[in-house]
């Protein structure tokens, strides 16, 4: 497993002369630098983002520079996999680097060596074991972290001598320079492997939520809240650097009760506050957030809608929700997305319609509001691949796919589906069906129909809603 060298992979590099480079470790990167010399000495531009992102390097939001000075040859230092990522760079001096990844995973214990200089940095991502030994008396290195030195950090460590990662140092163990400590650290067969940041799902309680663990999990890094324990209003002090997303399934929906006075401030603060301040976390902390939106941003004046559509909001459940949107916006990582005519375990449209068809109740159903089905599995199922896909930071377009229909059409189906006559239903305009209600009733947009070519380019499969409905009305309800 020892290595010796980087990556065959293509390098990218930029007309500032900065060539990032892969490794075999997943995210170690190495960092040639351009250093400009004349009979005064050296200059090189050390951190330099606008290039560095050009190149390659992920935007990981330093905010701590160290200086490590070493005086004689041999000092040796590891291997320390610590809660940030880390990009250190050579001052003056020469020091061989050596680095075993120590993440939970597929690539755990592969090494990486190699000898850093002032014309070359290596990005060290979190939970990669690193170390350095000085090649040259007067040493110094500097690294930048993204996340402050903290006696309470958690670390993971392994001996400089393990037998397996078999690194082959320049200057051998027994005559290098060691702390007690370092010489204590335990073999790789020992080690606990660091597992990933945290994902926290909000809103777990809900239809969404419930999808979204069935889909997930419950590995340890995993977190479900509910609106109990957490208020998506005044977000608790967590550490936030170990969180890495954070999906937003919490939502205030009840959209005819956003149209009185007490149900304007819920739905602003849970929709469209609650979403503004995740975003400023996420931004601070370098989280990825995921954030549930919906058709009723739209006024459905038009057949289709896709995600560069302006927003354009009917009531105030809409526009709560497209505020969130805006907010959300303002995270650099960050998913918002978009879906409608959601169904998924608990009371909803296609549960009720079978419940009245059962009883022998025949409704009236609205017929000019066309959409398509979303399913919770399926939306979660969307979800999971974004994260896993890495694909690009935006908004997407996801609900089932296949013709539109009326929510008339639908209950029609239901109604098929459990064996019961469909003309029991009588479809209804908008208008006719809430002619007698009492309260105030919030405008619905007419289509909800939302183009799925987005989210279809980054290789999701989406399901046939109709083919969704007769598997979910097969199945047990809960």
């Amino acid at each position: 497993m020892a290595a010796e060298g980087v990556s065959s992979r293509s390098a990218r590099s930029t007309t500032g002369g900065v060539v990032v480079t892969p490794t075999r470790i997943p995210g170690l990167l190495v960092v040639d630098l351009p250093v400009h010399g004349d009979n005064r000495g050296w200059f090189k531009e050390n951190w330099q983002r606008e290039k560095m992102l050009a190149a390659g390097l992920p935007d990981f939001g330093p905010v701590q520079n160290s200086i490590a000075y070493n005086a004689a040859a041999g000092t040796t230092r590891g291997f320390h996999a610590e809660p940030w990522d880390k990009f250190v760079s050579v001052a003056s001096g020469r020091i061989f680097g050596a680095w075993v990844d120590l993440r939970d995973g597929p690539s755990f214990g592969e090494v990486f060596t190699i000898e850093l200089g002032p014309d070359r940095a290596v990005f060290v991502p979190r939970g990669v074991g690193n170390s350095y030994q000085t090649l040259e008396p007067d040493t110094v290195y500097a690294y930048l972290v993204n996340d402050h030195w903290s006696p309470d950090a958690e670390y993971s460590f392994l001996n400089l001598a393990d037998e397996t990662a078999a690194v082959d140092w320049p200057i051998p163990l027994s005559h290098a320079v060691l702390s007690d400590k370092d010489r204590a650290h335990p073999r790789l067969a020992d080690v606990m492997p660091v597992p990933p940041r945290k994902t926290l799902v909000l809103g777990a309680d809900g239809q969404l939520g419930r999808a979204l663990r069935a889909e997930l999990g419950d590995a340890p890094h995993l977190e479900y809240a509910s609106r109990a324990d957490f208020d998506l209003t005044a977000p608790d002090a967590r550490h936030w650097r170990d969180y890495g997303t954070v999906i937003n399934a919490a939502a205030f929906t009840a959209v005819d009760a956003a149209e009185t006075p007490e149900g304007r401030t819920d739905a602003w603060a849970a929709n469209a506050s609650g979403p503004a301040a995740l975003a400023r976390i996420a931004a601070a902390h370098g989280i990825t957030l995921v954030h549930i939106s919906s058709d009723y941003v739209f006024d459905g004046a038009a057949e289709l809608y896709d995600e560069e559509s302006p927003l354009s909001p009917l009531g105030v459940y809409g526009q709560s929700k497209a505020a969130g949107d805006l907010a959300v916006q303002t995270a650099p990582r960050h998913y918002i997305v978009r879906t409608s005519w959601v169904i998924g375990e608990g009371h909803n449209f296609v549960r009720t319609m079978a419940s009245l068809a059962e009883r022998g109740v025949s409704p009236r159903v609205v017929d000019d509001q066309r959409g398509r089905l979303t399913f919770t599995g399926d939306l979660a199922r969307g979800i999971r691949h974004l994260l896993a896909t890495d694909a690009p930071y935006g908004a997407y377009d996801l609900t089932g796919t296949g013709e539109p229909a009326a929510w008339s059409d639908v209950a029609r189906l239901v109604f098929s589906a459990v064996g019961h006559d469909p003309v029991r239903v009588t479809p209804v305009s908008t208008a006719e069906y809430y002619a007698d209600a009492e309260g105030p009733i919030a405008p619905r947009p007419r289509s909800s129909v939302l183009d799925l070519s987005k989210i279809e380019a980054t290789g999701l499969v989406l399901s046939d809603w109709r083919r969704s409905l007769a598997e979910y009305l097969s199945a047990p309800a809960r």
